[in-house]
């Protein structure tokens, strides 16, 4: 397998160190004259390199490709390797717009083509495990709480962007809520907000409510600009079910309380732990599903069918934090 990378940014370069690592890396693709050549080096990397997309498929012949380029750029870049005859895997959000999102997805229906979005938070050992606690032990799940809460002082273009931690941050946690839960989105109501002491020109503070396709009500409470006592970046969770409750707090080991008896003010619990396993995880785990899937036909985790609908919860949160009220999820 031989793969080409778009864009040399953090992200690009950390997909090239990637790729290079597993021997996929045949070409790297940037806008900004001398970037790709730069990262190229950086990995003592005997590739194919430019500024030119084309250029470099022609040069390279990679069997994939994996966008990393801003999101204003990931539809341009995402429907002209699928049009090539290459499968993508995409970092996220899968797009700056839920039309480009649609529209991408139509691409790869069009080609055949697989088009997957890496959702690294998926592959998180604590997350894989808290799943696997939720699902053999809660029963129907009811209310899913997640609370995330970090200063993080970026710089650049984070400062200044619109909603920036719905569209920047939130995509994970939504898409982390929908991998828990099973379920699909069908509204939220949304209120973002900006603390007076925030560094961020766009509101960084956001509450929403989801209801769920299963009755389930998912609340996320967020913050970038809140110094001290951080959450985990997964977000510390509390999934409440019908046997009991379980959670997961600042990435330690899963924790369960199910019900075991039938007396009492407060019914009798037993403890469960599930301890994280050792596997690939992060944007590993993302590419090791990624070439699983292209070798073998099954479907990934982030096929861009299913992981429309976290965007689209991202856009219906934006649409009702500007309306103030609640919407539908259109996916």
């Amino acid at each position: 397998m031989r793969g080409v990378v778009v864009g040399a940014g953090g992200m690009g370069r950390a997909w090239g160190k990637n790729l290079h690592e597993e021997g996929y890396l045949a070409g790297w693709v940037d806008i900004r004259p001398g970037a790709a050549a730069e990262a190229s080096r950086a990995l003592e990397a005997d590739i194919a390199f430019g500024i030119d997309l084309d250029q470099v498929i022609e040069k390279a012949s990679p069997d994939f490709l994996v966008d990393a380029s801003p999101p204003e750029a990931h539809r341009e870049v995402t429907t002209m390797a699928l049009s090539r005859g290459l499968p993508v895997l995409g970092e996220k959000p899968m797009a700056a717009s839920i039309e480009d999102g649609r529209a991408m997805v139509e691409t790869s229906e069009r080609v055949g083509k697989l088009y997957m979005v890496s959702q690294s938070r998926r592959y998180d050992p604590g997350f894989v495990a808290y799943r696997k606690l939720i699902c053999e032990n809660l029963g129907q799940i009811g209310i899913l709480n997640v609370d995330f809460s970090i200063g993080a002082h970026f710089g650049g273009f984070r400062d200044e962007m619109d909603h920036v931690l719905l569209l920047d941050m939130a995509i994970h946690t939504f898409d982390q809520a929908r991998a828990l839960t099973k379920a699909d989105p069908v509204s939220v109501y949304a209120e973002e907000f900006n603390p007076s002491w925030s560094w961020y020109r766009g509101n960084a503070s956001a509450n929403c409510l989801f209801e769920m396709s299963n009755g389930l009500r998912f609340a996320y409470r967020g913050s970038w600009c809140s110094e001290g006592l951080p959450s985990s970046w997964d977000g510390d969770w509390r999934a409440v079910g019908e046997h009991g409750t379980a959670i997961w707090e600042k990435n330690s080991v899963p924790v369960a309380e199910i019900t075991c008896g039938d007396d009492g003010f407060h019914r009798p619990t037993r403890r469960i732990e599930e301890p994280p396993a050792d596997f690939y995880h992060g944007i590993k785990g993302s590419l090791k599903e990624f070439i699983d899937a292209l070798e073998n036909g099954t479907v990934p985790q982030g096929e861009c069918h299913d992981n429309l609908k976290s965007l689209a919860m991202v856009f219906a949160a934006v649409n009702s934090a500007k309306r103030g009220e609640r919407v539908a999820v259109h996916i």
